[in-house]
């Protein structure tokens, strides 16, 4: 099969026609129950149709939360398979967040589960953890570029654990998270418009300027509504980057489910507000 237009290309695009916006497809047991709906196979069946439907030809990026499809087992394997492929067929992109990391031929064939053309949860792009060494990432950098895929890497998480790790300070003086961000923008270094190995950087985070945050690459930005974080946020939080964001909504959009219209009136708040962030930067 010939590989895909690069991902950073085709998010660029994607982001321009349709709004800078990134919906999190996150079915925990409070949300179903919030929608009147189990926490069983039905009530989860139920939620991700509706979520497609409603705004598969409207928003630019989905990411669906692989944990909380695998709870179900393979039955819930094959709800989120369907919904990579519905979603995909309506034009929108997928992030696969599964947040895999190993070595080696493990990571390879992680990598293969959801970067190779063909497979059942080919997604166009995945979160990955770079914390065995950003080398054994190696595999799925090399598929993501084969495939016309690509990967959002986490860098500077906003749960308050990821503090020990990514700000920790190595010999040479640079902490963690900024070693991850450098490797990236080498990743990217030349690419147009944008790379397609990109940064998780939350959104919640405040002043980060004392990061390179030009990675020439995209920025996933979760922390956006529920967790406290707005789109009026993003320029002071990301500076000059702020326009390779991809902000991620979850339950500040999903919350007004079941009903479609609102779903999709919130999505397009939400792009808005974001879209007028960025502009005036």
């Amino acid at each position: 099969m010939s590989p895909l237009e690069p991902f950073g290309t085709r998010l660029r695009t994607a982001m321009d026609e349709r709004g800078p916006l990134c919906v999190g497809i996150d079915p925990h047991a409070s949300l179903l129950s919030e929608w009147g709906l189990g926490d069983d196979i039905a009530g989860l069946e139920r939620f991700t149709r509706t979520v497609v439907e409603a705004l598969g030809e409207q928003v630019a990026v989905f990411k669906p939360q692989s944990a909380f499809f695998e709870r179900f087992g393979s039955r819930g394997i094959a709800v989120l398979e369907r919904a990579v492929v519905d979603l995909r067929a309506a034009g929108a992109l997928v992030v696969m967040d599964a947040k895999r990391g190993d070595i080696g031929s493990t990571m390879a064939a992680y990598a293969e589960t959801f970067l190779r053309k063909g497979a059942p949860l080919f997604s166009d792009a995945l979160t990955v953890s770079p914390y065995l060494g950003y080398g054994s990432l190696k595999p799925a950098v090399d598929l993501a570029r084969e495939s016309g895929t690509g990967l959002f890497v986490l860098a500077l998480t906003s749960n308050p654990e990821g503090a020990e790790v990514q700000r920790a300070v190595r010999e040479d003086g640079r902490s963690i998270g900024a070693t991850m961000l450098a490797h990236l923008a080498a990743e990217n270094a030349g690419q147009t418009p944008m790379g397609s190995f990109g940064a998780v950087v939350g959104a919640t985070l405040g002043d980060l300027s004392s990061f390179d945050l030009a990675v020439n690459g995209p920025l996933l930005a979760p922390g956006i509504g529920a967790q406290g974080a707005t789109a009026a946020d993003l320029p002071k939080v990301f500076g000059a980057a702020v326009r390779n964001v991809v902000p991620n909504v979850s339950r500040g959009v999903l919350r007004h489910g079941p009903d479609p219209a609102a779903l999709r009136a919130s999505a397009e708040r939400f792009a808005d507000e974001v879209r007028s962030a960025v502009s005036g930067v």
